[in-house]
């Protein structure tokens, strides 16, 4: 893969029913900390229309490379960090994770 190609990485995030609302709020009060970081473009978060599907967080960078230096960044856990401690609370309370998630990650063809 070219590393300096157009990149978008796209997050699909599963939310337990009863957690769909704060997933939505932290989207909503979230910390821009991505905004900072060098390469980042923008950021769309998609509800499912039919309530039953996935979020989707799609981010969009010049490259791949600046994308995975997001991914190890002080931005990233400051960005994270309270969904990270949503999902610590719920593993100590030995509940199921409120949310699952899964990236791909995609190379801009054309525009």
């Amino acid at each position: 893969m070219n590393n300096n190609k157009p990149f978008v990485a796209i997050n699909y995030i599963e939310c337990n029913e009863d957690y769909k609302q704060r997933f939505e709020e932290l989207f909503s009060s979230r910390a821009h900390a991505i905004d900072r970081m060098p390469g980042f473009q923008q950021m769309h978060v998609l509800k499912p229309s039919d309530d039953s599907g996935k979020y989707l967080v799609v981010s969009y960078w010049d490259n791949e490379d600046q994308f995975k230096t997001w991914t190890s960044s002080k931005e990233f856990i400051e960005g994270h960090k309270r969904g990270f401690a949503d999902l610590a609370k719920a593993k100590t309370e030995g509940k199921e994770p409120p949310m699952k998630s899964s990236f791909k990650t995609y190379s801009i063809i054309t525009r």
